[in-house]
């Protein structure tokens, strides 16, 4: 998941409220949109987290054990090829007017033609009714990751009958069709704890609490959530009161602070590189030799140096909090000799490329340009000269999403807890066709990704994960860095604050 980010909010910015609680969140922004249809950003995650409901939700930061939302129950049925939701009678819009299971059918119906980042998570789902307050979902193969994809804030439900009177639509050409992106950019049309007062993708964006809100009350009347340049910015906001929760510091920032509470703990958030498989791009990148070169040449301790405490290698693409993580013992290993040795033996001598990735962006408190300079510094040793190509968020988005970037280093932040996401970097699926891996360069690993998918029970599955990232570690483009350590923190007044590798933080449970 990924989005957009650009001038940063004045720091002394602050919306006034005169008829409640104010909440002022700093963020480094990765955002582009709150339409749920669309929106694949961790910035918009929060947002639409409190704008939308979803069938499903997890509360606080437990995302081991999905809760209910709109759904009050439901049933696996089928090996887990079929689901059947029993909706909540007393949910209702912002408007007043109940979510029934036309409002779900159409969203998520919507969601899978729109065609956009965000419809991977419902493929090869079909959405029907039961009746007014029953929906099925179902599949021609099991999906048992299902349960944990839904509480992600693009799978939102929506007021069909008003998005649609805004240009929606979720016919199977809603991917031309739909223009109602635009409009819910200035409002909402949820039945979540807040409505939308104001977005803006570079500055701030502002939520007022909903009057209709079916559930408990929101603590506060109006979240303000402003961009902020860096850490450090956040960690001086947060000191001097001018915000009340910081998300982006690293744990060596957060030390010592006095005042406020500090809530740490291990990310699930994956920095790595990629090098291109498609010979259109770069002779160099694709050349499996070349690969491991880089591969041995990083040095990862000197990255876990950088990233600070807390922070761990990546042995695989699955990190160490889901299901399907590699245990640290297959770690990849820092070997200069090994490094150079692979390198001469690719008859590639001794390439100079582009490094390409978002600058100006710090995620958990580690800095992109910073762990680029690094990474120059270590391919250099073994004789690969990188061009640093740092590019604003939506420059390098717009190249890496088209599979253009011959070498690129980005983040992957989960949008659901369960390893069938990580399929995504799998050869011919999302990712993978972003770094140039299409299905016919690596049927082996497309093979064990079917499998994968497929399988249910937690041992098997722990298993066969476990050996499709042991066969991308040894063919694939990718090369796994670290997993950076997670920082919330807020002032002494906020009650039951939760930090939430999802949508950043609860903002529904705070007190």
């Amino acid at each position: 998941m990924f989005g957009a980010v650009a001038t940063p909010a004045s720091a002394s910015t602050r919306v006034p409220d005169a008829s409640g609680r104010t909440l002022v969140i700093d963020n480094s922004f990765v955002l582009v949109t709150a339409d749920p249809g669309h929106m694949y950003e961790p910035t918009g995650s929060l947002v639409d987290n409190v704008l939308y409901d979803t069938l499903l939700t997890f509360y606080g930061g437990n995302l081991k054990k999905v809760v209910p939302d709109l759904a009050t129950s439901y049933q696996t049925l089928d090996g887990a090829r079929k689901y059947v939701f029993h909706l909540n009678p007393k949910a209702k819009f912002s408007d007043g007017t109940p979510v029934t299971s036309a409002d779900v059918v159409w969203s998520l119906t919507r969601l899978i033609n729109l065609k956009g980042s965000p419809a991977v998570y419902l493929a090869g789902e079909k959405v029907t009714a039961d009746g007014p307050e029953t929906v099925v979902l179902t599949s021609a193969t099991p999906n048992p990751g299902l349960p944990y994809i839904l509480p992600n804030p693009s799978t939102g439900i929506l007021n069909m009958k008003v998005v649609e009177a805004h240009g929606g639509t979720d016919a199977a050409d809603a991917s031309t069709k739909d223009t109602a992106e635009n409009w819910l950019d200035t409002t909402s049309a949820g039945s979540g704890p807040y409505i939308l007062k104001s977005f803006s993708t570079t500055s701030q964006v502002v939520l007022d609490a909903n009057p209709n809100y079916w559930g408990p009350a929101p603590a506060y009347s109006t979240v303000v959530l402003r961009n902020t340049a860096t850490a450090a910015v956040e960690r001086l906001d947060v000191l001097r009161g001018t915000n009340e929760i910081a998300v982006d510091l690293d744990p060596s920032q957060a030390k010592g602070m006095s005042g406020v509470q500090v809530l740490a703990g291990s990310s699930p958030n994956l920095f790595f590189m990629f090098a291109n498989d498609n010979p259109a791009i770069s002779r160099v990148t694709p050349n499996h030799d070349f690969q491991m070169a880089l591969r041995y040449g990083i040095d990862y301790a000197g990255l876990l140096q950088l990233a600070g405490t807390g922070s761990i290698q990546a042995p695989g693409i699955i990190p160490s909090t889901l299901l399907g993580a590699l245990p640290a013992t297959d770690d990849a290993k820092y070997d200069l000799a090994m490094a150079k040795s692979y390198l001469a033996k690719s008859g590639v001598g001794h390439p100079k490329l582009n490094l390409t990735y978002p600058t100006a962006l710090t995620i958990n408190g580690l800095s992109f340009d910073d762990l680029a300079a690094r990474l120059q510094q270590y391919l250099d040793q073994i004789g690969i000269t990188v061009t640093l190509q740092p590019q604003s968020i939506q420059v390098a988005l717009q190249t890496y999403r088209a599979g253009k970037e011959a070498m690129g280093l980005w983040i992957w932040e989960p949008d659901y807890p369960d390893p069938s996401d990580y399929l995504q970097f799998e050869p011919g699926h999302l990712v993978g066709l972003r770094a140039g891996w299409t299905a016919a360069d690596d049927p082996m690993v497309s093979s064990l990704a079917k499998q994968a998918a497929s399988t249910t029970g937690v041992a098997a599955r722990q298993a066969i994960f476990q050996k499709y990232q042991l066969a991308m570690n040894g063919t694939g483009p990718f090369i796994p860095l670290l997993q950076p350590a997670e920082v919330v923190v807020g002032t002494k007044g906020i009650k039951n604050l939760q930090a939430n590798p999802l949508w950043y933080v609860d903002l529904r449970n705070l007190g």
